[in-house]
């Protein structure tokens, strides 16, 4: 499943069919197989081509799919944009969406996102709970006033209530997601491994800008 909440073969098959190097061939993204369509959703990057990129720092498949998906972002086209959003399904989700918007207030994000993977994942820290946040802040480089103010400002309780409804407005199934300029929805549960879910989002991108240009 992607994180617990879609269809149980991706994560029956991901430790083998992900350690498997991907084909050289392009990956053709086919309606309804490896794409679906959401109901058009506003596109925050004007002229270019918007990725929103749907995570939760809890998912071991979110944590697996980073390095591809880093990876990506260093080579992507001109005229794509990737924006991250917290998934919030439910409110247990919250805490780890919290953390996420605190590094964006703080301007933390780009030197810290992948940390946050790793003392959840590599560190096992509990990270919903406030006192280890801190310190983990802290530990980070972080000033305990300035994580403390952002932590709790109204700013991030308003993002994070956002997110939830982008949850529900993009009709997420589970998590990673991948959504192109707010209308072709990819995941994991829809790709054989994490190359090929590259390979559906660059075919997904091309049909984007087809479209923009009338295509």
């Amino acid at each position: 499943m992607i994180y617990a909440l879609v269809r149980g073969g991706f994560a029956l098959l991901a430790a083998v069919a992900f350690a498997a190097p991907a084909p050289a061939q392009e990956t053709r993204a086919r309606l309804d197989i490896e794409y679906r369509l959401i109901a058009p959703q506003p596109v925050e990057t004007g002229d270019k081509i918007e990725v929103v990129d749907f995570f939760w720092y809890g998912c071991p498949h979110c944590n697996d799919f980073q390095p591809s998906l880093e990876d990506w972002s260093k080579r992507k086209p001109a005229d794509v944009v990737l924006r991250r959003v917290p998934a919030v399904f439910r409110d247990s989700w919250a805490p780890h969406a919290r953390i996420y918007y605190t590094l964006e207030q703080l301007g933390e994000l780009e030197r810290l996102h992948q940390k946050v993977y790793f003392g959840y994942h590599v560190e096992e820290l509990q990270m919903s709970r406030p006192d280890v946040m801190e310190r983990w802040a802290v530990a980070n480089g972080i000033d305990r006033e300035l994580w403390r103010k952002a932590y709790s400002s109204a700013a991030v309780d308003a993002r994070i209530e956002n997110a939830k409804r982008l949850t529900e407005a993009y009709a997420l199934q589970g998590t990673p997601s991948l959504v192109v300029d707010g209308r072709y929805l990819t995941s994991s549960s829809m790709a054989s491994s994490y190359p090929e879910m590259i390979q559906i989002l660059e075919g997904l991108i091309r049909i984007a800008r087809g479209k923009r240009s009338g295509g």
